[in-house]
């Protein structure tokens, strides 16, 4: 997987504009492992993917079919799975997709929890083409695997937490916002990734949490916490957040503040989401205070909000970033409509 890199297409079966194409979502916004071409989305063809994403314009065209894209990308390598469907499964009207894409060459990555490898159809034809299968997923044998030691206290450097009161709220996308900003304002930032995307972007540092066994999550974060701070003697360490604390379907973010020793914690808030995966049946998410109070009481300060605008105009979206700053006393971004200047501006406060 190290050396996975190179030209791609991406998948989004429809869903292009919708959460559920978040994978897609970050490689439109930026990835230095591949170089993406082209988006297959029969919904969305003829338009340019950074225009329906978020209204910025990033010269990535959508296409009908594979075909299209490889007419026009003869040097595309790589088919990547750019959705992520509740459960993980591999939707059956992709199946044929990436049987063809195998066929015509292209290599197959996914991050889905059901292991496109373990196809028959897929594996037979990657395997008479001379192409691979990347289930990022797929667990490292547990001989490679780490157990917490107590290492991490041997990192100097601020260890910042992006955590969100939601899945899917921007965590991983805001993550990168910072890595570009640091690097603008000539901080040293490095990322723990802890998810499929992050990797796919290009994360050198980190694992995937979710398909962890549990008794090596703390020791897998705190291994990459330590390799990175050896290897990079990075200003700053930002730790990718999964999922929520307290959202019920997979509660997370504990590991990364005590295991991971994340000091800070800049925290994503969506105001319009009432519900925790906007499903009424999961509970509605608390209240922003006692989220900042919770990060409070496992030993982590929160130094800043970034906003998930979703739903909202931009006046909505202006009056929301007054509102928190009023009721929080701290600085808010808006990432995606200003950026993340008024984070960097707090992060240059620390002593590196």
């Amino acid at each position: 997987m190290s050396t996975t890199s190179g030209s791609a297409l991406v998948f989004t079966l429809g869903l292009l504009d919708q959460n559920y194409a978040k994978t897609a979502h970050g490689l439109i916004r930026g990835s230095d492992r591949f170089s993406l071409e082209a988006v297959i989305d029969p919904v969305h063809a003829g338009k340019d993917a950074g225009m329906v994403l978020d209204g910025h314009q990033r010269n990535i065209p959508v296409y009908k079919s594979v075909d299209e894209a490889l007419n026009e990308h003869p040097t595309i390598r790589y088919a990547i799975v750019g959705i992520a469907p509740v459960g993980g499964k591999l939707p059956a009207e992709l199946l044929e997709q990436l049987v063809y894409c195998a066929g015509k060459g292209l290599s197959i990555v996914s991050g889905l929890h059901e292991y496109v490898s373990d196809k028959i159809e897929i594996a037979d034809a990657a395997l008479r083409n001379g192409t691979h299968i990347i289930d990022i997923r797929k667990p490292k044998p547990k001989s490679e695997l780490h157990f917490w030691t107590g290492r991490i206290f041997e990192v100097k450097c601020p260890i910042v937490a992006i955590l969100g009161m939601d899945c899917a709220i921007g965590k991983r996308s805001t993550t990168r916002f910072l890595l570009e900003g640091c690097k603008k304002a000539k901080i040293k930032a490095e990322m723990i990734f802890t998810g499929q995307t992050g990797w796919m972007q290009s994360g050198r540092y980190g694992f995937v949490l979710d398909s962890t066994y549990n008794d090596f999550v703390s020791g897998e974060l705190e291994h990459a916490i330590v390799s990175c701070w050896e290897k990079e003697k990075p200003d700053i360490i930002f730790l990718e957040g999964q999922s929520a604390l307290r959202n019920p379907s997979g509660p997370c973010g504990s590991e990364l503040l005590v295991s991971g020793n994340a000091k800070k914690t800049i925290l994503l808030y969506a105001p319009k989401r009432i519900y925790y995966d906007g499903n009424p049946a999961w509970g509605k998410i608390p209240s922003l205070q006692s989220e900042i109070d919770l990060i409070k009481a496992y030993g982590s300060e929160v130094i800043g909000i970034a906003l998930n605008t979703s739903d909202c105009t931009l006046v909505e979206a202006l009056q929301y970033k007054q509102s928190v700053q009023a009721e929080t006393q701290l600085p808010v971004c808006l990432p995606i409509e200003e950026g993340v200047g008024e984070l960097i501006n707090e992060l240059k406060k620390m002593e590196f």
